[in-house]
């Protein structure tokens, strides 16, 4: 059960990221799976460099996020 809410909070935040990051135009699909790869190493960077947002869910969509955010700004970077 925990992989799909994983995978769910990875599909919301790549949802996210690709309204916040105006790219090239990665489609829905890949900013789903940037979300996914995003959110997990959100999920491994952000409690190594010791940044911690509260609550559960939402805390991990924010994470998720911005983690997804980053990452298709490299991915638009190394597009081009």
């Amino acid at each position: 059960m925990g992989l799909l809410v994983s995978l769910f909070i990875g599909a919301v935040a790549g949802w996210l990221a690709g309204l916040i990051v105006k790219g090239d135009g990665n489609g829905l699909l890949m900013n789903i799976i940037v979300g996914i790869i995003g959110g997990a190493i959100a999920g491994w960077l952000f409690p190594t460099l010791g940044i911690s947002i509260g609550g559960a869910t939402i805390g991990a969509i924010i994470n998720a996020t911005v983690g997804a955010i980053l990452l298709l700004l490299v991915v638009n970077l190394v597009r081009r």
